[in-house]
């Protein structure tokens, strides 16, 4: 049976819940927002009381494999500014955000007994952990219901199931294009929330939490060294700025003034650029923590290209939003798959120089224009597009090392780290995905005369920071 199965029969119980349920928890997940989220209007529409649920698992504190932690200090900031935003939306609305430093796993049965429920609504992730997470929690004898809202286009609608998706991007683009097919509309937040239960009060109390501060990750944070951060003012992604902070209020306001200022005329121009906060979208953070939804980015797109036309640079923004669909339908098509050391190619498994890895993480190859993005990544918790496909071409075809510790690399240190998208690049790279050419291997000199043929941000990075205390 394909890894898809697990899509389709989470969906087959959105009509399931009875009319009206007693209490009942909602996990959020990577959907930190409230507008345009189909699992929290299913949640409201079938409860009498809510409890909305945030868990800092401290084990992506904790190195994993290649000795390396699922989150690090960048994105561990960004997203308790995104959970603190959320968090001041639902006190606004009589509600609450409860944060715990456990795993889902761990606190959702805890809490489940405590509120006398066995219900739990949150978004679908088809990817090995997170599915391990839900098969999880019903063990433990709870229902999950889980809806699949982090695409563009919804895949019950697609003229195909997932398991027939194409293996080839351009292919599957045709076919979307070819079609009438046009994404939902998103949904607006919901106007109002289902009540706390009764005994929320004592069961913050027996759980040692007063208030949403003294359960934020800013205490995981400080535990892990995080008050040493320092604001890069390098940065292409100044996510220490109030603009450009994980609330889902920044998202929406920089998409309105992205929009605003024409900029999509021009992305197609200007996408593969090295540094700086207006050569591409910024979209991408607050897409992976869920802070905004690619339905919300697209409605707005629509509606720039109607009162200002459509170009290059405009079809440009939603040809990545497609690769971002393609990369999440291959997760309902292979599953696990995509996690093996070969992927899906017929390939050897990979051999690794750990020494070499390491050299590439802390930017000491001895290559400039690698060394100068290694540093920019470390530094800031972002990278350019361009530069990511260089650098992980770097790792795999020139340093020969294995493409899992590379993609680990990145899910430490990005801010805008997404499974899906994280893992289907890297394969793409690696030749062991869906690439037509079996990998991408970048001849770095043509890439330094190209993007950087005046040194400029060999430069900018190859001295130590203009860092100013966050």
């Amino acid at each position: 049976m394909s890894d898809s199965s697990y899509f389709f029969s989470e969906q087959s119980q959105e009509g399931s819940p009875s009319n009206t349920q007693g209490t009942v928890i909602y996990w959020f997940r990577n959907d930190l927002r409230l507008a345009d989220n189909r699992a929290l209007v299913h949640a409201c529409q079938h409860v009498e009381s809510l409890v909305f649920v945030y868990c800092h698992s401290l084990s992506t504190l904790h190195p994993q494999r290649w000795n390396l932690p699922h989150s690090g200090l960048h994105r561990q900031r960004f997203v308790a500014s995104a959970l603190a935003d959320l968090s001041d939306q639902l006190n606004a609305m009589g509600s609450q955000l409860l944060e715990v430093n456990m795993s889902a796993v761990e606190f959702l049965p805890l809490l489940a007994s405590e509120l006398d429920s066995k219900v739990v609504y949150c978004e679908e992730i088809a990817a090995p952990y997170e599915q391990d997470d839900i098969l999880a929690l019903a063990a433990a004898g709870l229902t999950v219901h889980t809806h699949w809202q982090s695409t563009l286009y919804d895949p019950v609608h697609l003229s195909f199931k997932p398991d027939a998706l194409p293996d080839v991007f351009t292919q599957f683009r045709t076919l979307i294009e070819g079609s009438d097919l046009q994404p939902p509309a998103p949904l607006p937040a919901p106007q109002y929330l289902p009540a706390l239960p009764d005994n929320f009060s004592q069961i913050l109390k027996k759980w040692g939490i007063d208030s949403h501060a003294d359960i934020t990750m800013a205490k995981a944070q400080e535990s892990a060294g995080a008050s040493t951060l320092q604001a890069d003012q390098r940065s292409s992604f100044p996510y220490f700025l109030p603009e450009f902070s994980g609330a889902s209020t920044a998202a929406c306001a920089h998409v309105e003034d992205y929009f605003k200022r024409k900029l999509p005329h021009s992305y197609k121009q200007t996408r593969n650029q090295l540094s700086g906060l207006d050569y591409s979208t910024k979209f991408s953070p607050w897409l992976a923590s869920g802070a905004i939804s690619a339905r919300q980015i697209f409605s707005a797109l629509k509606k720039f290209e109607a009162e200002h036309g459509a170009n290059e640079g405009s079809y440009w923004i939603w040809f990545e939003l497609l690769w971002r669909d393609y990369f999440r339908l291959l997760h309902l098509k292979y599953g696990h798959r995509l996690y093996f050391a070969k992927g899906l190619s017929d390939f050897p498994a990979p051999v690794h120089d750990a020494e070499k890895f390491t050299n590439w993480c802390l930017a000491r190859t001895g290559d400039p224009f690698i060394d100068a993005a290694m540093a920019e990544l470390a530094a800031t918790g972002y990278l350019s597009n361009r530069m990511r496909q260089v650098v992980a071409s770097y790792l795999i075809h020139e340093l020969a090392c294995d493409w899992r510790a590379g993609a680990a690399w990145f899910e430490a240190q990005l801010i805008d780290y997404d499974v899906y998208s994280n893992q289907g690049n890297w394969l793409y790279i690696a030749g062991r995905g869906t690439d037509p050419r079996n990998g991408r291997r970048f001849n770095i000199q043509k890439q330094v005369h190209d993007h950087d043929p005046d040194g400029s941000y060999r430069r900018l990075w190859a001295k130590p920071g203009n860092a100013a205390n966050d």
